[in-house]
């Protein structure tokens, strides 16, 4: 049976993790650039329609949920079974910017340091690049042309206080963790990378890659599915039963006995889901748009000389790049909430922005533009984490908007807890404390509200 068994449900332009008691079932994806051109979604296994068993199973099938799946069955033998309670990668996975960094959470380095120590700091270093190397191992492997623009990653200061304190991290990443990130003058960005008119200086990083965010995740599915692993859309988990130190996980169609179950369901999971997740990240809207290809006048005009992964300094920064069919895609943070998020002005934000980097783009046509939440820690870090060691419950959440490449490092240490498996750096903060909890959770709201405030009015001070 494959996904078209049920009728797809409308897309919900207003849904609010924060509000809705779930994702809903069978929805359509959300209006992207990725999914009207990424072609016809592989096969699913379809919903859940009687009770069945698996070994394990995971909830939520983006990035993280099908690399655990693929990891468990390549490394581990084990099987798994994929619950979705939408249309595969329906969250996430399909809606952000397709830029993959050397980085995870919102720290830098430097802030690494400061809460860890040094030599925490370094291990993480280690353990974010190899989980860079992993997801382009998934990249190389994928049965799917996922689009790579590989190159590295420019961060470009808007201002030049901004341009100093991203130089002073960029010795630390040489001088204390090999890294080699460099500065940019203003004359070479305009030269050999890019004319942004706000552009003052930049920081190019060596690890950065842009993919197409739909085809990545359809090439997850289309490997998962080759090693055995099922894949049920339109199959909410309502519900996480116990039984005797194994699990009942409940859909609208069936229930799933497992051993274990691994949770990968970001900024959409679901309210009450398990009491181990409740309040533990806040779903942060991020808006994107991406433009008409350019002709060759405006590519001249813009001084587009790479399609490497491009952020700014703002702290809601903006992220942008130009895409293999000389489109533009910028996206950044503004709505707050689901029932406010089809405000024109939130568009108009990126148009906005568009424009100031690139005064020649002023009135280009927008063909694309779309919303989605991602999910932020209360401390700017993820966790991979076993909360209970008695239980074989693992819960993979809180990249930041830093989850495309670091997804499959998580996948695979999730599967690697799920197995029972011990691995290299599995004392790390990251794997042995939980997401934290917030003081002021009904309230974080507000707060948001003021900070985005104060962040627009900071970062846009002379």
């Amino acid at each position: 049976m494959n996904m078209h068994a049920l009728p797809t449900a409308a897309y919900d332009p207003h849904y609010d993790p924060l509000v809705a008691d779930g994702p809903g079932r069978n929805r359509d994806y959300a209006p992207t650039y990725w999914i009207a051109t990424a072609g016809t979604p592989p096969e699913s296994d379809g919903p859940i329609t009687t009770d069945t068993t698996a070994d394990v199973a995971i909830i939520g099938s983006g990035y993280t949920g099908l690399a655990c799946a693929i990891f468990l069955a390549r490394e581990h033998g084990i099987k798994a079974i994929v619950l979705e309670a939408n249309r595969v990668a329906w969250g996430c996975s399909t809606r952000n910017g397709g830029q993959a960094q050397n980085a995870s959470g919102r720290l830098t380095r430097s802030q690494w340091i400061k809460r860890w120590g040094l030599d925490v700091a370094r291990r993480m270093h280690a353990e974010v690049t190899e989980g860079f190397e992993a997801f382009e191992e998934l990249v190389r492997s994928s049965p799917i042309d996922v689009e790579p623009q590989r190159g590295g990653h420019l961060y470009i200061a808007h201002r030049q206080r901004n341009l100093d304190k991203i130089a002073a991290e960029s010795k630390v990443l040489n001088d204390v963790f090999g890294y080699a990130s460099r500065v940019i003058s203003r004359e070479e960005l305009a030269s050999d990378f890019v004319n942004e008119a706000e552009a003052v200086g930049a920081v190019h990083e060596p690890l950065g890659t842009g993919v197409h965010p739909a085809k990545l995740a359809f090439g997850y599915l289309q490997m998962a599915r080759a090693l055995g692993v099922r894949v049920h859309t339109a199959s909410p988990v309502t519900r996480i039963e116990q039984r005797n130190g194994k699990f009942v996980l409940h859909t609208p169609g069936g229930a799933v006995g497992v051993n274990g179950v691994g949770i990968a369901t970001g900024a959409y999971t679901s309210l009450g889901l398990t009491p181990e997740l409740s309040g533990r990240c806040m779903p942060i809207l991020s808006n994107s748009l991406v433009t008409r290809p350019l002709t060759a006048a405006e590519l001249a005009a813009t001084g587009f000389k790479t399609r490497q992964v491009i952020t700014d300094t703002r702290t809601l920064r903006f992220y942008y790049r130009l895409l293999p069919d000389d489109r533009v895609q910028i996206g950044s943070r503004s709505a707050i909430t689901g029932a406010d998020a089809t405000q024109d002005r939130h568009l108009q934000l990126l148009v906005d922005g568009l424009h100031r980097k690139f005064p020649a783009l002023t009135g280009i046509e927008i063909d694309y533009s779309w919303w989605g939440w991602v999910d932020v820690s209360h401390d700017m870090m993820p966790r991979i984490v076993r909360p209970d060691p008695q239980e074989k419950l693992v819960y993979a959440l809180g990249y930041g908007g830093n989850g495309v490449s670091y997804s499959a490092q998580a996948g695979r240490r999730m599967a690697q807890m799920l197995a029972g498996q011990s691995f290299k750096g599995q004392d790390l903060p990251i794997f042995t404390s939980p997401l934290p909890t917030h003081p002021f959770a009904p309230f974080r709201r507000i707060g948001q509200r003021l900070l985005y405030r104060w962040y627009h009015l900071r970062d846009e001070a002379s």
